[in-house]
């Protein structure tokens, strides 16, 4: 991971609110695409066992846009819709049929959708370990974003 999108990631996207224990996020950069509408209507009801729970939207978006963030347990599993596509990676894994490319944060796993504009990002702290389990709850969702000729292989 590049030091230009951990300040971005460490910019754009905070875990855990101060002083609160509703999660807090950013809404990607594309979020207003149409089909970040389709995939936010295919958000799991729950994730690992955990409910879904309320997230503190930053940046005052349309609502539309701020369903494009979501989040399950505490600690929060975040996901949102509109982040920058992953160029090829050696990190790239296959998870019922819908390839993520797999990066390491300080306390779990990042998750991108690869092959897919615009692609889901799913951040699985590692209380959930092994993190790629959380995967399979996100299907419906990442299947909404037709598959591109870019494949895990």
């Amino acid at each position: 991971m590049t030091a230009h999108l951990v300040a971005v990631l460490a910019a754009g996207l905070v875990l855990a609110g101060c002083g609160s224990d509703t999660p807090s996020a950013t809404p990607a950069a594309g979020a207003a695409d149409p089909l970040c509408a389709k995939v936010a209507a295919h958000w799991p009801s729950t994730v690992s066992s955990k409910d879904r729970v309320s997230v503190d939207v930053s940046g005052n978006p349309s609502t539309n846009v701020a369903k494009t963030v979501a989040a399950w347990g505490d600690p929060a599993i975040i996901a949102r819709c509109g982040v920058d596509a992953p160029g090829p990676s050696t990190d790239c894994i296959e998870a019922d049929d819908i390839d993520w490319v797999m990066s390491s944060l300080s306390d779990g796993k990042r998750f991108v959708t690869y092959g897919r504009v615009p692609a889901i990002e799913v951040l699985v702290p590692s209380a959930y370990s092994p993190e790629p389990l959380v995967l399979a709850a996100f299907d419906q969702a990442a299947g909404q974003v037709p598959q591109n000729a870019h494949r895990c292989n």
